[in-house]
């Protein structure tokens, strides 16, 4: 994306783990934190995607591998991000698969994989950071949902069912975690990676994956190119990340252009704009 942001000194002295941060939206939130200010841990699977974005952010960040199923990889993770940029005080749990398909056409072995990377990763990630963040003083947890935890649709039971328990898993921990000052927090885009989409859709339709809900008149801000959504997504989370939101915890956040505000429903008052 490339894009230049304001607020350069937002995040100054946090330091980040970021998951699933060698593509998409992950990559971007590496690049806009330490733009922000932050020391960044692109922590991924994706070693040949993770290891040339972390040369390119220089030396406010590094790549580490991280399966985020893995007990082992977190406690090697956190201790490593320690050792090279000091206490991590901010986690975004961002990584996450997806699997587009029928209830009577999945099987246990999706839902279960899904829900490993999608809802068990968090936990662990929440649960090997904890130590830290209190040895900090306190810290902020983002978790990295989805629009499809309020508004689920066919085909979505895996995807839709790890998102929404993500909601339920941010609420927990922000009851538990408040008394140590470590706030946690869930966003719920409605844009993400295409790169997790396409391999469910044909290539008939990938140009329209772009915008899947491309009728102007029904999403009130639909008229927003993905880039500018995606760069929303990656400004609300560095708020939540800052010291700009002490407030906030245990709270469900949709950037959705206005999804989930309902729909304009054509022929009913006010599906006009007003004219002079």
């Amino acid at each position: 994306m490339n894009k230049q942001f304001d607020n350069k000194d937002r995040l100054k002295g946090k330091v980040a783990v970021i998951t699933g941060a060698a593509r998409g939206v992950g990559a971007e939130l590496a690049r806009y934190f330490v733009q922000s200010g932050a020391r960044v841990v692109i922590a991924d699977i994706l070693d040949d995607r993770g290891e040339p974005l972390a040369e390119e952010l220089g030396d406010a960040a590094y790549f580490q591998h991280l399966d985020v199923t893995s007990e082992d990889d977190w406690e090697a993770a956190i201790p490593e991000a320690e050792s090279r940029f000091g206490v991590v005080n901010v986690l975004v749990n961002n990584a996450a698969i997806l699997h587009l398909a029928t209830i009577a056409d999945t099987s246990a072995d999706d839902f279960r994989r899904v829900l490993d990377v999608n809802l068990v990763g968090p936990m662990l990630g929440i649960r090997a950071v904890t130590p830290a963040m209190r040895r900090a003083g306190g810290g902020s947890i983002v978790n990295v949902a989805s629009i499809d935890a309020f508004d689920p649709h066919n085909g979505s039971v895996c995807y839709a069912s790890s998102k929404w328990g993500l909601r339920c898993l941010t609420r927990v921990a922000a009851i538990e975690l408040g008394m140590y000052g470590i706030r946690v927090n869930v966003v719920l885009p409605s844009v993400g990676s295409n790169e997790m989409l396409f391999p469910f859709i044909g290539t008939a339709i990938r140009a329209e994956a772009m915008d899947l809900d491309a009728d102007p008149s029904l999403i009130p801000t639909d008229r927003l190119l993905r880039e500018e959504q995606i760069i929303d997504v990656v400004r609300f989370v560095s708020f939540l990340a800052s010291d700009e939101s002490p407030s906030c915890t245990g709270a469900d956040y949709p950037i959705d252009r206005g999804q989930t505000a309902g729909h304009m429903i054509l022929g009913l008052p006010g599906d006009q704009p007003i004219t002079e």
